[in-house]
C-alpha cells in the first residue's frame, strides 16, 4: 500500500477513483436500467458453439442495436466481430462496445497439447509462453476474452475435463494456472494483444459425483480450502480479470447463486476486483436444481450473490426490469456489478479503440508464425512421459523395420484433442506425417488394425502381418480426440476392447510392442500392461504433435514428461490420488495384497485383490538415461514459525545420453491440528544434464507451502516435526526432516 493510500485509510477517506473508476461511473448515469442490465448479459451468435440449452429465442442484432448485449460468445465467422462492434457503437444508444469471447484453452490457431499434457512439462515458462502465444492470435482474430484457466484440481479421470486442467495437485496446478494467466493478460491489459484471462471452475467443480460431468459435488468446507481454493486463489492473486462460476452446487447451493462462494470467498477474502460470468445457461438451471421457481426468481438468486454476467440463459434481460420495480432487487446492486463489467471493458482499451482488436492484416501477420508452431512442437515433446521402456526398446534402432498400427495414426482430430480452438486439420501433423518425414523410406509401414471401439473387416489379420516383417511393432492406442472435455465423462477409463484385441494379437508375434497411448486422461492399464514391452503416453499433443514424438521415438530427444495424475490400475481404484491421508490402519510394504480375505484379519486398509498403489504414480517419468539424487542438505533444520526452510540436493545423469528430469520436494506435517496428506508437493525443477554431469538444485519451503485449514478454520502454519523427500516421483525415497518452532 503505497503512503498516500495509507493516509487516506486513517482519514477514514476511500482511495482515489481511478480513470476506469470515473469512467464507468458518468457512464452509468446515462444508462437505462435495461442498458446496464445487457451489459451484464452474454449471448452467442445461431452459429457458435453450442454446450448447453438453446435458451429463450432473441434477435442478436435487434438486441445489439438496442444496447442490449454486452458480450458475444463463441464467434467463429471472423467478418462479424467488426459487423457486430460496429453495430454496437454505432447504431446503439450509448456506443458501449462488446467483449467477445471464446474457449481458447490450449490454443487458437496453432494447438498446444491439452492442458494435462502440458502440465506434465513441469516448465512454467513454457505454459506461460503457450498462453501468450493463443492470446496474441487470439486477438488477431477478434477476440478480447477467453475461459482459460481451467483451475479445477482433479483425481478422477472418468470426468472428461481432466483433460483441461493440470492435475491432481494443487500446489503445480496453481503455479501452472498464474503462468497462464500472465501469458494471457500481460503486464497491460490495453495492450491489444493481451486477452482477459477467466478463472474456472468456481468452485469445486473437478470433485463431482461419479466424475460425472455437470454433477453435484459434496465436500466439506475444510477440504475446500485446504485443497482446492488455493489454486484459485493464485490465479486470482495473478491478476486474472474474470472468474466464471460452475455448474455445481456447492454445500447444497448451485455457485451461480451462492453468495457464500462469490461474494463472502471470492470478492471479501480473496480481494477479487473483477467480474464474475456465470457458466453457460447456469443460472437458468438453478431452476433444474430445485431452488429457483422460475427464470425470475434464477435472477435474483444470482444478483444477490453478486454474479455480474450471466452466460445465454437472458434471464437478467428478461426479468431484471421487473425485479427491479417491484423492490426486489435494488437498481443500485445492479449498478455495482454494470460497474465491474464497464470498467474492465475500460482497461481493455475498448472505449478508445472499440476495433482494437482484429483485422485481415493483423490476422494473417500473427497466426502460424514459426516460431509459435517450434513452440508447440517443444512444449508437445515435453509433455509426452516415457511409462515403461523393458529392453531399452525405445528409442527406435536407426534403419530397423516398423510396423506403425492403431486406429490414430492419420487422425488430426486425435492430435488437437479437446476444445481446439480455431485449429485447421491441414495444419496439424498426424503421426504419420510425423514419422514419414523423420523416418527413412521403406522402414516404415501403417495400418489401422482397428476403429477406436470396434473392429475392421481384416484389420488384426493386416496388423499381425506388418507386425511379423516388421522389427517392431508401434501401436497408437487411446481415445478420440472428442472423447475428452466437457461432456465426454466416462464409467470405464479401460482400454476399449476391440483395441485390447489389436494389441494382444500383435503381441503373441514374439515382436517387440511400444503403445502410444493417445488420449486426454489417464487410463487404467493394468489388464494390457504385460502386452506393451514400452509405454509413452502421448496425450492429445497439438499442431505439431506427429514431429514432436517422432523427434522422441527417433531418439533425437529423450522424454522428459513426468505425470501430473496417477494413473490407475483399474476403474475401482477411482478417485485416486498420491496425497491421500493417512487411515487409522494404514497400509504397510509388509502386508501382502494377495493374501487371503481370511488371513488379512480385517486389520489391512487395501482391496482383496489390487493394491492401494496406482499403477503409474504421480510424479512419474522415464528417461532414456538415469538420474541419480544424492547429497541431500537440510540447510536450516530448525525455524521459527514464518521462517523460510531450504533444501539442497545433487542430480546427477548416470546414464549415456543428455537428457532431462524433474526434481520434485514432498513434504509432510507428521503432528497437526487436523489430518494432513501423507505427502505435499512443494518444490519442483527441471534439469537438462549431459551425460555424467551434475547440477545441485535448491528449494525453499516457504511458510505459506507449510500452512494448511487449521482446526480453528484458519488457514496458517503450525509448529511441529515434518518430513520431507526429494525425487523423480512422489514416491521419492531420499529422505530428511526439519522443525518448526514457535
Amino acid at each position: 500500500m503505497s503512503i498516500a493510500a495509507a493516509v487516506l485509510m486513517i482519514a477514514g477517506c476511500s482511495s482515489p477513483k481511478t480513470d476506469a473508476e470515473k469512467f464507468a461511473d458518468d457512464l452509468l448515469g446515462r444508462m437505462t436500467l435495461r442498458e446496464k442490465l445487457g451489459q451484464m448479459s452474454q449471448f452467442r451468435p445461431r452459429s457458435g458453439v453450442v454446450t448447453g440449452p438453446e435458451g429463450f429465442s432473441y434477435d442478436l442484432e435487434t438486441m445489439i442495436k438496442a444496447g442490449e448485449v454486452g458480450s458475444i460468445l463463441s464467434l467463429r465467422e471472423q467478418e462479424y466481430f467488426e459487423i457486430y462492434q460496429r453495430l454496437a457503437v454505432d447504431s446503439s444508444r450509448l456506443g458501449i462496445p462488446i467483449l467477445f469471447a471464446h474457449d481458447i484453452i490450449h490454443g487458437c490457431k496453432v494447438i498446444f497439447p491439452i492442458n494435462l499434457g502440458s502440465s506434465c512439462t513441469w516448465d512454467v515458462e513454457s505454459v506461460k509462453q503457450s498462453a501468450r502465444v493463443a492470446a496474441v492470435e487470439a486477438s488477431a482474430m477478434g477476440l478480447a476474452w477467453t475461459f482459460s484457466p481451467m483451475c479445477d484440481i482433479s483425481a478422477d479421470p472418468r470426468w472428461g475435463r481432466v483433460s483441461e486442467g493440470s492435475g491432481e495437485d494443487q500446489y503445480l496446478a496453481a503455479k501452472l494456472s498464474v503462468a497462464m494467466v500472465e501469458g494471457y493478460q500481460g503486464d497491460d491489459l490495453s495492450d491489444s494483444t493481451t486477452i482477459l484471462a477467466c478463472v474456472k471452475h468456481f468452485a469445486a467443480y473437478g470433485a463431482p459425483e461419479a466424475g460425472r460431468d455437470y454433477n453435484t459435488v459434496d465436500m466439506s468446507e475444510r477440504m475446500f480450502r485446504d485443497r482446492y481454493l488455493p489454486v484459485y486463489q493464485a490465479a486470482i492473486d495473478a491478476g486474472a480479470a474474470t472468474v466464471m462460476s460452475s455448474f455445481n452446487d456447492f454445500d447444497g447451493i448451485p455457485a451461480s447463486g451462492n453468495k457464500w462462494l462469490l461474494k463472502t470467498v471470492l470478492r471479501d477474502e480473496l480481494g477479487f476486483d473483477g467480474f464474475v460470468v456465470s457458466d453457460y445457461d447456469a443460472v437458468h438451471e438453478m431452476v433444474n436444481h430445485g431452488v429457483a421457481a422460475d427464470g425470475a426468481d434464477a435472477a435474483r438468486l444470482a444478483l444477490e450473490a453478486y454474479l455480474d454476467m450471466e452466460m445465454t440463459s437472458g434471464d437478467y434481460i428478461n426479468h431484471g426490469e421487473q425485479l427491479v420495480q417491484d423492490g426486489v432487487i435494488p437498481e443500485k446492486l445492479i449498478d455495482e456489478l454494470c460497474r465491474n463489467i464497464l470498467i474492465v471493458k475500460y482497461e481493455l482499451g475498448l472505449f478508445e479503440d472499440p476495433f482494437r482488436y482484429g483485422g485481415a492484416e493483423r490476422f494473417a501477420r500473427e497466426t502460424y508464425k514459426p516460431e509459435s508452431i517450434a513452440l508447440a512442437r517443444k512444449i508437445a515433446r515435453e509433455s509426452m512421459v516415457l511409462l515403461k521402456n523393458e529392453g531399452s526398446v525405445l528409442p527406435l534402432k536407426e534403419g530397423g523395420k516398423v510396423a506403425m498400427i492403431g486406429p490414430f495414426i492419420s487422425d488430426a482430430r486425435a492430435m488437437n484433442g479437446t476444445w481446439d480452438g480455431f485449429s485447421e486439420a491441414k495444419r496439424t501433423v498426424t503421426i504419420e506425417q510425423g514419422m514419414r518425414a523423420r523416418f527413412p523410406e521403406g522402414t516404415l509401414t501403417f495400418t489401422r488394425g482397428c476403429d477406436a471401439y470396434s473392429h475392421i473387416d481384416g484389420g488384426v489379420e493386416a496388423a499381425v502381418r506388418a507386425a511379423r516383417a516388421a522389427d517392431v511393432a508401434v501401436l497408437t492406442l487411446g481415445l478420440p480426440g472428442n472423447h475428452s472435455g466437457e461432456t465426454s465423462s466416462m464409467t470405464s477409463v479401460e482400454l476399449p476392447q476391440a483395441q485390447k484385441e489389436l494389441l494382444a494379437a500383435v503381441k503373441a508375434t514374439g515382436k517387440p510392442v511400444v503403445v502410444l497411448l493417445v488420449t486426454g486422461r489417464p487410463m487404467a492399464l493394468e489388464s494390457v500392461d504385460e502386452l506393451m514391452d514400452a509405454l509413452l503416453v502421448v496425450w492429445h499433443p497439438g499442431t505439431a504433435g506427429g514431429d514432436a514424438l517422432a523427434d522422441l521415438l527417433s531418439g533425437d530427444y529423450s522424454p522428459s514428461g513426468h505425470l501430473t495424475m496417477s494413473f490407475p490400475r483399474c476403474d475401482g481404484q477411482i478417485p485416486i490420488r498420491y496425497n491421500y491421508k493417512s487411515t487409522g490402519r494404514p497400509l504397510t510394504k509388509e502386508m501382502d495384497y494377495t493374501q487371503s480375505h481370511k488371513a488379512k484379519k480385517n486389520y489391512q486398509t487395501c482391496y482383496l485383490f489390487t493394491p492401494n498403489s496406482p499403477l503409474y504414480p504421480f510424479g512419474y517419468g522415464l528417461s532414456y538415461t538415469q538420474f541419480s539424487f544424492t547429497d541431500l542438505q537440510v540447510l536450516d533444520p530448525e525455524v521459527a514459525m514464518g521462517e523460510d526452510v531450504r533444501v539442497k540436493v545433487r542430480v546427477t545423469n548416470v546414464g549415456e545420453v543428455p537428457g532431462t528430469t524433474v526434481a520434485q520436494l514432498y513434504i509432510r506435517d507428521k503432528v497437526a491440528s487436523t489430518t494432513r496428506p501423507v505427502r505435499e508437493l512443494k518444490g519442483f525443477e527441471r534439469v537438462s544434464l549431459e551425460p555424467g554431469a551434475s547440477a545441485e538444485v535448491l528449494f525453499t519451503i516457504t511458510a505459506a507451502d507449510m500452512a494448511f485449514c487449521r482446526e480453528d478454520m484458519k488457514f496458517a502454519q503450525e509448529p511441529g516435526e515434518f518430513g520431507l523427500w526429494v525425487g523423480e516421483s512422489c514416491e521419492a525415497e531420499l529422505e530428511g526432516k526439519f522443525i518448526v518452532k514457535e
